[in-house]
């Protein structure tokens, strides 16, 4: 289990983006999820973009009181999110999302909140499979997501490839073609990724087998999975300050916690709770608390190399609120890539859902980009 110190051990260096009326500063990122009657800002007929494995009530799912919780800082209050404001603020430039289906399950949340004030239209100039591309034509302003579930280059990683036990190659000193190629000329870059580490995988660096995780291969050195983590962000972060006319905002958005209970997703769990629980509850486990760390780590090695450059990177730091949030998956209430598979989604997030929250703390991190009185 996670120590109760790990999150406030490693919470973000730089100043918070809300300020309390009196002015001081507050971590947005610590606090507890509070009751919150009016429910969400967008339902599934209302917002196009829900992908079918995240469409909850489209079906079946009967509770709607996981919809009615919002999350409480600790020393202020998270503002509500303004469509309208976002897209002033983003006018004229770009929002990258990196990731596995969890960055896509983000960029989708944020078209959603997004809609009330205007629809993008689909733009095809990405050409790898899974990645998408939309531009709001009124503020010029492009979202994109780029599929690498491993941040660098991999071989045959895609949700229809095998099954969570089929072995992956991964090259952990290539940063993936996908985002690389394009990334240049976004202002901002969310980087996220997660569970698809868990699976068996070799490593490769210098085109070579380093060693490998859970592959059972005679004569190929035995590494943990936090070894291809650590190595995926070094080479994430390392490449992005590389690029010579990269000038953006890298956000971590950290480590989203699965929550199958009662078994793992093979061996009948589920997640079937119906409101959030306490932080004494419910932590991280597993590896989840080091994955956290490492890529935090990691996070703070780069930011200290990209203030030579000028380049800024900021963490986006999730955790602490959706770990209490078991509610919030879509269980058995969405439709699945494998039609016939009966497996629970607790892995993904009900749109709309806590995950939403994601994009209310976004939202305040862009903010604090565009506020020069904040300080770097």
């Amino acid at each position: 289990m996670i120590p109760l110190n790990l999150f406030s051990h490693f919470s973000s260096p730089w100043p918070s983006p809300v300020s309390t009326k009196r002015g001081k500063k507050c971590d947005i990122f610590r606090g507890k999820w509070v009751r919150y009657p009016k429910g969400p800002y967008y339902t599934n007929v209302t917002c196009r973009h829900i992908f079918q494995q995240q469409n909850c009530m489209k079906f079946g799912r009967p509770d709607t009181q996981f919809l009615k919780w919002r999350w409480k800082p600790d020393e202020c209050e998270l503002p509500l999110f303004d469509a309208a404001q976002f897209l002033e603020l983003v006018k004229g430039k770009s929002v990258a999302f990196i990731g596995d289906s969890l960055a896509r399950n983000q960029m989708e949340s944020l078209l959603c909140l997004l809609a009330s004030e205007g629809d993008p239209i689909a733009v095809s100039n990405i050409k790898y499979p899974l990645s998408k591309s939309c531009l709001y034509t009124d503020y010029n302003f492009t979202v994109a997501s780029f599929w690498s579930p491993y941040l660098v280059k991999d071989i045959d990683a895609k949700p229809t490839a095998g099954t969570p036990n089929s072995l992956m190659h991964v090259f952990v000193d290539e940063a993936h073609e996908a985002w690389m190629s394009q990334i240049e000329k976004f202002s901002y870059v969310i980087v996220s990724a997660g569970i698809w580490f868990l699976r068996p995988q070799v490593y490769y660096e210098n085109g070579n087998i380093v060693g490998c995780h859970l592959c059972h291969k005679k004569n190929v050195t035995n590494l943990t999975a936090l070894y291809g983590y650590r190595k995926a962000f070094q080479t994430t972060f390392r490449n992005l300050l590389s690029l010579k006319n990269f000038k953006g905002v890298t956000f971590l958005r950290t480590v989203s916690p699965s929550h199958f209970e009662n078994g793992e997703w093979n061996t009948g769990g589920n997640c079937v709770r119906t409101k959030p629980v306490s932080s004494k509850e419910m932590r991280l486990k597993g590896l989840y608390p080091e994955m956290y760390s490492t890529q935090v780590e990691e996070l703070n090695a780069a930011a200290k190399l990209g203030r030579k450059r000028g380049l800024k990177f900021r963490l986006l730091d999730t955790t602490e609120a959706l770990v209490v949030r078991p509610d919030g998956h879509p269980g058995y209430y969405g439709k699945t890539v494998h039609e016939n598979v009966t497996i629970p989604d607790c892995v993904h997030w009900c749109l709309p859902g806590p995950i939403d929250t994601w994009n209310e703390f976004l939202l305040q991190m862009l903010k604090m980009e565009g506020d020069s009185s904040l300080g770097q």
